[in-house]
């Protein structure tokens, strides 16, 4: 394939100070941090953020289903009380300065958090304790807009708009007028007609369309020729909300999705409801012990197979390494190979799944049941078990059997997911009216990598079925790279669908976007116009720190006179990096990798790594952050420099 890279250098020569032995030090103790987080079994659970959205919506459910005695509160009485209590002193500490709150405890404040924390206050009848910040409260919301300012947030996007003022309603304070009409008798057809029937809502928001629905038919009823058709499918619908629902109780293991759902059919008469049950007792056993809920379970299966991945760098032998040599470091990696491949096997789905109808092959976030098979997932555990054959370490035949089915039943499954217009979509091939559910650049490129990682696997390790998936593979390729070509902005750089910047106006993290883009382009070795421009992008918008993206709510600062208004933040900085690094063969980027590498190895050297930025987007843009994050960003970065040094050291 011809490439048409740029030769001349596009920054002035970084700092002449790092060395080999500078960088894998830096490596060494990250990788080391992030290999001291796995569970006794070998994988990664890691740690999501403690989430003031989250803990709103269960203090509301709860408050609801004890407003109506429901049997499912009462035989838990005492412990539903505490955790309400407890709850509600947690919000009260957690209040910005601006008397607003935010999604987590490093978040700005936003509308939506706001209102559902007064509404849970109001519902809990937590007044007195309450009375100042109550009053901060509303003066916040008065000030950004109020009810106007909560529909401009989410536009023609009722996934998350109508769950808060259904909430808002239940506590009185909102007219039910104003919570939108939801078709929940759409829920009662065949779910693979879901895509064709428009529905309002993201194709993960069903449980929360039908709970809804069902409270504002209840509240206000329609017209009488229609009242009749939706009284019909309440029963029915019910029934849906029953067989979606998972065994842990949680839909989709999240808290506001599942909160949204209790509080609805406790306020109709159907709090006793074996879903409302269900419910209650995920709400509790997801408290944190200050009281706090988070906004999932885990991401266990998402940072298990990003941190195999981010391990596999640094392959070759290392001179001048300050602590383990490079063999010593592979023989500790190895070790857990076995159980972790066994673990992250485990994960993948072979049956089809209730929420989404999902057929078997995929992988979702987590090992729970609550997860759902997704586009991001499933390429990120197949790059995972792909690092197996590459490096064709050794493991049982039996389980190099498993990893070869399980690999050919993931790549069938991402091939029949992906859309008409080349991109893949997160859970459902053909739902792309709303945001959450179209075709994202993040997700398309990790499609494409995880295919190109399968095609590297040596022949020897191959058999036929994976053969055959990969010759399909081909079009579906071509089809991808034509969506990014599209998709790509202007200024050079493409934006994600689950990742944003909270710093930046529009929300969006286009260095996120682009790196994860530009890493598929270096994998296909394709050094074309995208690329070239993507690439450009990364340089042009490099910090006068070294870094890439943060700004001023970075809770860290590298020691740096740049760095003292805007604070890059370890993430984005790694992100960028190691797209840098993955086209350090084909082009000369080192004086902007070296300033880079300048910035992470003094980052990582300062414990920064062990400190998460709100980057994450969660379903409908609630923001999180996780704790794992920084870590495995570096550890990928830096290793990747690690191994290849004559990608950024100049020469003697």
């Amino acid at each position: 394939m011809t490439s048409h890279w740029p030769t001349e250098p596009l920054l002035p020569t970084g700092p002449a100070h790092l060395s080999v032995a500078s960088v894998a030090t830096a490596w060494q103790r990250v990788r080391q941090q992030l290999l001291a987080n796995r569970t006794a079994d070998g994988h990664w659970v890691g740690q999501l953020s403690t989430s003031a959205l989250s803990t709103a919506t269960a203090i509301s459910a709860w408050s609801v289903s004890r407003r109506h005695c429901t049997a499912a509160y009462l035989a838990r009485q005492a412990e539903i009380d505490r955790a309400i209590d407890q709850a509600c002193h947690w919000l009260l500490d957690s209040q910005n300065s601006d008397g607003g709150f935010g999604d987590t405890d490093l978040s700005h404040s936003n509308i939506a958090t706001s209102l559902l924390v007064l509404a849970a206050w109001q519902l809990a009848d937590f007044h007195e304790p309450a009375t100042a910040a109550i009053e901060r409260g509303w003066a916040y919301c008065e000030r950004v807009g109020k009810w106007d300012a909560l529909r401009r947030r989410y536009g023609k996007d009722k996934t998350f708009v109508a769950p808060i003022l259904t909430n808002c309603a239940l506590a009185g304070i909102v007219s039910w007028d104003e919570v939108p009409t939801l078709p929940f008798e759409a829920a009662w057809l065949p779910q693979s007609w879901y895509r064709l029937a428009r529905l309002p809502v993201v194709s993960y928001a069903v449980p929360a369309l039908v709970a809804i629905g069902q409270a504002k038919f209840h509240h206000r009823p329609p017209n009488p020729l229609w009242k009749p058709v939706r009284a019909a499918a309440l029963q029915p619908t019910l029934q849906v909300l029953q067989r979606m629902q998972p065994a842990s109780g949680g839909y989709l293991e999240a808290v506001p999705l599942t909160s949204f759902v209790l509080m609805c059919l406790a306020d109709i008469g159907q709090g006793d409801h074996p879903v409302a049950s269900s419910a209650i007792r995920f709400l509790l056993e997801s408290r944190l012990p200050d009281g706090s809920l988070p906004i999932d379970t885990n991401l266990a299966t998402w940072v298990t197979s990003l941190s195999i991945s981010a391990l596999d760098y640094a392959c070759q032998p290392v001179a001048n390494c300050e602590e383990d040599s490079r063999e010593e470091a592979i023989a500790k990696s190895s070790t857990v190979a076995v159980p972790t491949l066994r673990w992250l096997l485990s994960c993948q789905h072979w049956a089809a799944h209730p929420f989404t109808g999902a057929k078997p092959g995929g992988w979702g976030w987590s090992d729970l049941s609550g997860a759902v098979p997704d586009a991001d997932d499933t390429p990120a555990a197949l790059l995972a078990l792909a690092r197996w054959g590459r490096r064709q370490a050794e493991v049982p035949p039996i389980l190099a059997s498993q990893i070869r089915l399980g690999a050919v039943q993931g790549l069938r499954w991402l091939m029949q997911l992906q859309n008409r217009d080349g991109g893949w979509p997160t859970f459902c091939r053909g739902w792309g009216k709303l945001p959450f559910d179209r075709s994202g650049t993040d997700l398309t490129a990790h499609a494409l990598r995880a295919v190109r990682a399968w095609h590297r696997v040596p022949a020897p390790l191959r058999h036929a079925d994976l053969d055959s998936v990969l010759a399909r593979s081909v079009r579906a390729v071509s089809r991808g790279f034509d969506f990014l070509e599209k998709r790509q902005d202007p200024s050079g750089c493409w934006y994600p669908l689950w990742f944003g910047n909270q710093d930046r106006a529009d929300e969006e993290n286009p260095v996120y976007g682009t790196a994860k883009v530009l890493l598929a382009y270096a994998d296909y070795e394709r050094g074309d116009e995208p690329c070239r421009r993507g690439l450009g992008y990364l340089v042009e918008h490099q910090n006068p720190d070294g870094g890439w993206g943060g700004g001023p709510s970075v809770p860290y600062r590298v020691a740096s006179a740049a760095s003292a208004e805007q604070g890059s933040s370890v993430e984005e900085t790694a992100w960028a990096l190691e797209a840098l690094l993955s086209c350090g063969s084909m082009m000369d980027l080192k004086p902007t990798i070296m300033r880079a590498l300048d910035w992470l190895v003094s980052a990582t050297m300062n414990d920064c790594a062990l400190t998460p930025w709100p980057i994450g987007f969660y379903f409908a843009k609630l923001w999180y952050h996780e704790r794992l994050y920084p870590q495995i960003a570096a550890t990928a970065a830096l290793g990747a420099a690690v191994e290849h040094p004559d990608y950024w050291l100049n020469s003697p």
